[in-house]
């Protein structure tokens, strides 16, 4: 049966919640059985968004989502809005559930938190990887020319990171991540779908999201891809906000990764799991069960 993908998921309950040893409480919701699947949604956003996946791809193994510290159901945690740290709730995740191995996927930032899991960690405890729609680095820093720029997708001057970081910390700070947001999905989106994704954002406080976006933005990931020696699949939108050709760049980084982008009519801007569940969900299945 084919998803509506003109309507919102309706998420489960939540299932458990982990407590790390730093003292964040941090919700996730679990469905099914066998292999795990951990899923890491990304800046602003929300475990909810990953109904769809929960749903469809937990009738063979386990799927995992949970909300970043700060978002979605989690309580504003007690400091930790930096990449590592976001890296470590992931670890004691898997540790809570008792998941020495797991297929990990991360969207957006969720992908710049398994480059910093990669960093920290490696890759003893990673099965398969699946990096969605994120570049390796956000900064344009002085002396880049442009062709480093394109590559890694580095969209933010220093500037433009700062002026973004104030506006989210004023009192227009709704009304600028709504504008950020509106450039993140396809034209064609749904009225309520839309409407569903601007009110899930809206659970992260726009000053948390300013502060965390600091740490997001101005990590430089270029030097991890070389060390992911896992099976990886690089996923991207051909009309995302994000340049393709940073996802070309990934791929082209990570020995024997698998690229897939997804067409403008197809889902394919930033939230292609909302906007195509099905075919994001036959992607997936095809990359976790190889024949």
């Amino acid at each position: 049966m084919s998803i509506d993908a003109s309507s919102p998921p309706t998420p489960a309950p939540v299932t458990g919640w982990l407590t790390t040893s730093d003292g964040a409480r941090i919700p996730y919701r679990r469905q099914g059985s066998g292999p795990a699947l951990v899923i890491v949604p990304g800046w602003s956003q929300t475990a909810a968004m990953f109904q769809h996946q929960l749903d469809a791809l937990s009738d063979r193994r386990t799927v995992v989502v949970a909300d970043v510290r700060g978002h979605g159901e989690a309580p504003p945690p007690p400091g930790g809005l930096r990449m590592a740290r976001l890296a470590q709730d992931v670890r004691e995740l898997m540790d809570h559930l008792e998941l020495e191995r797991a297929h990990l996927l991360g969207w957006s930032m969720g992908a710049s938190v398994l480059y910093a899991f990669v960093d920290l960690f490696g890759t003893d405890a990673i099965d398969r990887l699946v990096l969605v729609d994120q570049p390796s680095m956000l900064l344009q820093l002085p002396g880049m020319d442009e062709e480093e720029i394109a590559d890694a997708g580095a969209i933010f001057p220093i500037a433009t990171l700062y002026d973004l970081y104030a506006a989210l910390s004023g009192p227009d700070g709704e009304a600028t991540r709504a504008g950020f947001v509106a450039g993140m999905v396809t034209p064609s989106i749904s009225p309520a779908l839309y409407d569903w994704i601007l009110a899930e954002n809206a659970k992260t406080p726009p000053a948390l999201a300013a502060t965390l976006l600091l740490s997001h933005g101005t990590n430089d990931w270029r030097d991890v891809l070389a060390r992911i020696d896992r099976p990886t699949l690089v996923i991207a939108g051909s009309v995302s906000h994000v340049p393709p050709r940073s996802q070309r760049y990934v791929h082209s980084r990570i020995a024997g990764s698998t690229y897939h982008e997804f067409g403008a009519h197809d889902g394919g801007a930033h939230f292609p799991f909302l906007e195509a569940p099905d075919a994001f969900n036959a992607v997936l299945r095809t990359f976790l069960s190889p024949e």
